[in-house]
């Protein structure tokens, strides 16, 4: 049995720096194609004896990758390294170098992804050539998704082809950056626009028009009051930083002139849910807010104002039990005595709605992620390189 992960290397392989320098050299924020690395990541998979395969958006514009090393036959399912390809935009952002060319300085590695998460795909890639795949007595799995960071959309497609072609792995390693802890749980996420359409009027006559901008403001005055409800009503979980499901206006805009009542303003809130809770109730509760209450105010001779949602986001919590296997294997690799829970939201939840426990386990700090100068230590790196290793010689590897 392998000792615990309890130190590392200061540093890693030159082979995980170089491949996560090419990775992050494609750009992949999320509006653009991901093809490039894709197709890249897959030919490297494959010259080391993958098998592949690959699930396109409707445009054939991105793709997700699965691969397999070893024998996938029945009763031999295996555990999943998983990773998104995707990273958020750099526009408005000021660095100190080119986001898309990787930079190594005082023991870290800059560039957009170097955190989340290029830097797990990269450890995967770099170790391929270690693995005694002859001794391989469980298929080892690889899967990198597009369009995590705008919903987790593309893994949708990915779980998808692997229900209808029987594949059925046993858990799943999500490298998103946890700091080489694992985590077990994290909330889920709805977001909504709400848009409210009333009817224009010179600004010296209110009586003749229908102001969207109030029922804008009722309409988020409410959900103020039902996210107060909730946070003093909830069971709560202090496993969380945030104990309680939260409920926010994020975004609010409306009108077009001083001396104009506006006729249409619209705004966007979210609603972050511990696990097990169903966020439906509290969308129905908004809902019936607009419908009941607002919509009959709504109303002037000869116009009627209306209400509408449009979801732009909805990903379910993880909740992997503690006493699961890959929990456990996890636990004991890192050296640690209990696992975490995070806020934020990964593909977990959808791999576990499959059947397929989740653990989340990569290099690098979170608060890092998504801002200018985004990267990960070399430590990280070389951390998640031991664990990688010993990981599969203890869960896929015969004795030598």
């Amino acid at each position: 049995m392998n000792a615990p992960l309890t130190s590392a290397a200061a540093a890693p392989t030159q082979a995980t720096l170089d491949i996560l320098k090419t990775l992050i050299g494609f750009n992949t924020i999320s509006r653009e194609s991901n093809l490039g690395l894709i197709e890249w990541v897959r030919d490297t998979l494959e010259r080391h004896g993958a098998t592949t395969r690959l699930t396109y958006d409707a445009q054939r514009r991105k793709a997700n990758l699965f691969a397999t090393l070893g024998d996938a036959g029945p009763g031999h399912y295996g555990t999943v390294f998983s990773g998104h390809t995707d990273v958020v935009p750099v526009t408005g952002q000021n660095w100190d170098s080119d986001p898309f060319v990787a930079r190594v300085a005082d023991g870290k590695l800059f560039g957009r992804g170097a955190c989340d998460m290029k830097g797990f795909i990269a450890v995967c890639l770099a170790r391929l050539p270690a693995i005694a795949q002859d001794r391989l007595h469980t298929p080892l799995h690889f899967s990198f998704s597009y369009d995590e960071e705008v919903g987790c959309l593309g893994v949708r497609e990915l779980l998808a082809d692997l229900q209808q072609n029987d594949i059925r792995p046993t858990g799943v390693i999500i490298g998103e950056p946890t700091m080489m802890q694992p985590v077990i749980a994290h909330k889920g996420k709805r977001s909504y626009r709400c848009s409210v359409h009333g009817h224009a009027a010179h600004s010296s006559c209110p009586h003749l028009g229908i102001n969207s901008i109030d029922y804008a403001a009722m309409m988020q005055l409410k959900i103020r009051e039902i996210a107060l409800r909730v946070r003093n009503s909830e069971a709560q979980d202090y496993d969380f930083d945030v104990p309680y499901s939260s409920i926010v206006t994020t975004l609010s805009n409306g009108g077009n002139a001083p001396n104009i009542i506006p006729d249409k303003a619209e705004f966007v809130f979210e609603h972050r849910f511990l696990p097990g809770i169903d966020p439906a109730e509290v969308f129905e509760e908004v809902r019936r807010y607009a419908e009941q209450e607002l919509l009959p105010q709504m109303q002037i001779e000869g116009a009627q104002g209306r209400i509408e949602f449009e979801t732009l986001t909805a990903y379910p919590g993880m909740s992997t039990p503690p006493d699961d296997p890959l929990v456990s294997s996890a636990l004991r690799i890192l050296g640690s005595e209990r696992a975490r829970k995070v806020g934020f939201g990964t593909e977990g939840g959808l791999f576990g709605q499959a059947g397929m426990p989740a653990v989340i386990c990569g290099p690098g700090d979170i608060v890092h992620a998504h801002k200018p100068n985004e990267f990960v230590t070399l430590e990280q790196l070389a951390r998640c390189e031991g664990f990688f290793d010993n990981f599969i010689a203890s869960a896929h590897l015969t004795a030598a």
